[in-house]
């Protein structure tokens, strides 16, 4: 049932199993919740893991995989893997409007981690955040107003003219303007 639901078109199926007898899965209901998070928030456009990652750059002094979860990391959200999480990094500073300059190379794929010196010269990039990246983290402007979305959340398909967004502070799942509620 679970993994039917995140394969859907939408994450309606997804949300959905927060109110399903679910009892005998104990750690879905936290796995729900933890990819509700990250959709895109009404406010900035980005998702949980993103916006950690802005948090992280924002402190100073940051190279691209001290951005990465793990157990010796500042950032503990793992609701992604290695590569999504390489990739969700690529968008931010691969854009139009970047919110973030200094990351060398990428991007992030299976050639450049082959390449020593490619991988390197990434491992070596210092962060800091743009003025938009900067207006993005306080939540004064949206990432998708000013550049493209286009990426796989499970099933669903987001792009900037079908957003689907979640509001972590009540708990709801926004529908894209495009298809109503």
């Amino acid at each position: 049932m679970a993994w039917r639901a995140y394969r859907q078109p939408t994450p309606r199926d997804w949300f959905d199993l927060l109110g399903a007898d679910i009892t005998a899965l104990p750690q879905l209901r936290q796995s729900v919740l933890e990819l509700m998070e990250e959709l895109p928030m009404p406010v900035t456009g980005l998702g949980a893991t993103q916006m950690r990652m802005l948090e992280l750059i924002s402190v100073g002094d940051a190279g691209p995989f001290d951005l990465f979860p793990g157990e010796h990391s500042r950032n503990r959200r793992r609701a992604f893997g290695y590569w999504q999480v390489g990739e969700l990094l690529d968008e931010l500073a691969d854009c139009p409007e970047p919110l973030m300059p200094g990351l060398r190379e990428g991007p992030f794929t299976l050639a450049m981690h082959e390449d020593r010196e490619r991988l390197e010269c990434y491992r070596r990039s210092r962060l800091k955040l743009t003025a938009l990246g900067q207006a993005v983290l306080a939540g004064t402007e949206d990432f998708s107003r000013h550049n493209p979305i286009r990426r796989w959340w499970g099933g669903t398909e987001l792009i900037n003219d079908r957003l689907w967004r979640w509001n972590p502070a009540s708990r709801a799942l926004i529908a894209p303007a495009s298809l109503g509620s």
